[in-house]
């Protein structure tokens, strides 16, 4: 009995992961893409990672929230502006990196997407839209 539930949980876990990189998929490639444009317009890279993380935050934060984690409480905007405070952080120490190995910005960027991916979905599933969050509003 207890194994089905654990089998369960992971299944459940593992389809919502799936869910979270698809959507991700879509919210990064928007993100990327404002990204892209201000490092092409001649921001510095912290400007332009600023800028796409302050618009993604914007565009992410309902699709995550209701075709993720099934989730229409509006009041978790604050919560998800601080996971996004800490991956935007942790993005400019890599692309700091990234940069002192004179690696090209819109190169660290795209490599970037996957580990950040990952992290925010951890940060967002625990801190976020964990299951004490699901009143609606």
């Amino acid at each position: 009995m207890i194994k089905n539930i654990i089998a369960l949980v992971r299944r459940l876990w593992a389809i919502q992961l799936l869910r979270f990189l698809f959507v991700g998929g879509i919210n990064t490639l928007f993100g990327y893409g404002v990204f892209a444009f201000f490092i092409l317009m001649g921001l510095h890279y912290t400007i332009a990672a600023l800028l796409g993380q302050i618009c993604g935050v914007l565009f992410n934060f309902k699709t995550y929230g209701t075709l993720v984690f099934k989730n229409k409480n509006n009041w978790l905007i604050f919560r998800f502006i601080g996971v996004y405070i800490v991956s935007y952080l942790l993005n400019i120490g890599f692309l700091k990196l990234f940069n002192y190995y004179g690696v090209n910005n819109l190169i660290a960027g795209a490599i970037l997407m996957i580990p950040m991916a990952l992290i925010t979905f951890v940060l967002n599933r625990r801190f976020v839209f964990s299951q004490s969050s699901k009143v609606s509003t």
